[in-house]
């Protein structure tokens, strides 16, 4: 392994850095966003992903708009949209860190079916903060035999 793929990806994790597939649940630290960088593989945020959406007043952006504004969450519906434009047009064998995603347990499970219909899984799930996910999500990744690690001992790895 290069010496930045020594400092930052973790041996528990196995696959190859630029092929794997890895949740961020909540907000991914800017820490690991920068060691995601330097391993060249894709730092995708579902925020960042609506944040475009309204920029460009899409229709999915201005569904957006309308429940920040609220202070609601944004419908699973319009996020899931905008995710799977993303998802399927990504390279299958691509590697990426995916955070703020999944918020609920059915995108963790409409993302299982896409990952499922792609013939890949995830390498892994980290969380930097436990207590603001959902238990259901945490406890769905868990049963798929994933371990959540947190986001601390990810980027010390």
């Amino acid at each position: 392994m290069a010496e930045a793929e020594s400092t930052f990806w973790p041996l528990s994790l196995g696959a190859s850095p630029a092929k794997a597939k890895l949740l961020v649940l909540g907000s991914a630290p800017s820490a690991l966003t920068a060691g995601t960088r330097s391993l060249n593989f894709e730092h995708v945020s579902a925020a960042q992903l609506i944040g475009q959406e309204i920029s460009r007043q899409t229709p999915a952006g201005a569904q957006a708009k309308r429940a920040q504004e609220q202070g609601l969450p944004v419908p699973d519906q319009t996020l899931l949209s905008v995710l799977r434009r993303w998802f399927w047009m990504r390279k299958p064998d691509a590697g990426f860190v995916l955070s703020d995603f999944p918020a609920t347990l059915l995108q963790a499970q409409v993302f299982d079916e896409w990952l499922d219909a792609r013939g890949t899984g995830l390498t892994g799930v980290a969380v930097s903060d436990e207590t603001s996910v959902s238990p259901a999500i945490i406890n769905h990744y868990r049963t798929l035999g994933l371990d959540i690690i947190p986001t601390d001992l990810l980027m010390a790895a």
